[in-house]
């Protein structure tokens, strides 16, 4: 039987670059193990669930199998399987994340010196509107 930490298995799971990551991630509370806050040196075993927040995305995946060496990407996605609930969840958020991008016009291109000062008079202006 292997014994593998929780910051080890994500480096090796692929989810963090680096174990150094990984350990900030479990330390900053942004990987839960079964629903409870951590520690890096936790051991996984294999059926416990994990959630991750990476962004301003949020996964909640059950652990299939440990290892302790990172291996290609391929062999990584067989270590986990993200929960349907889960995968449900993110497509909403990235559906409502692009329907709000949509609502917010962006320029076409970024101002010039000369807009860029109208903007910084415009903005004092009122300001100083404000203050009256």
């Amino acid at each position: 039987m292997v014994l593998v930490r929780l910051d080890k298995w994500l480096w090796a799971a692929r989810f963090y670059k680096t174990r150094s990551l990984a350990r900030e991630m479990v330390e900053g509370g942004k990987v839960h193990y079964n629903g409870q806050r951590t520690k890096p040196s936790k051991i996984v075993e294999v059926g416990a669930i994990l959630t991750l927040r990476q962004g301003s995305d949020q996964k909640t995946i059950q652990i299939l199998a440990i290892c302790e060496q990172r291996r290609t990407a391929i062999e990584a996605q067989q270590l986990y399987q993200e929960t349907p609930d889960s995968i449900a969840k993110r497509e909403a958020i990235a559906q409502a994340r692009k329907l709000n991008a949509l609502t917010m016009p962006h320029p076409d291109r970024r101002p010039d010196k000369k807009e860029r000062r109208n903007l910084i008079k415009f903005k004092y202006d009122r300001q100083q509107g404000d203050n009256n």
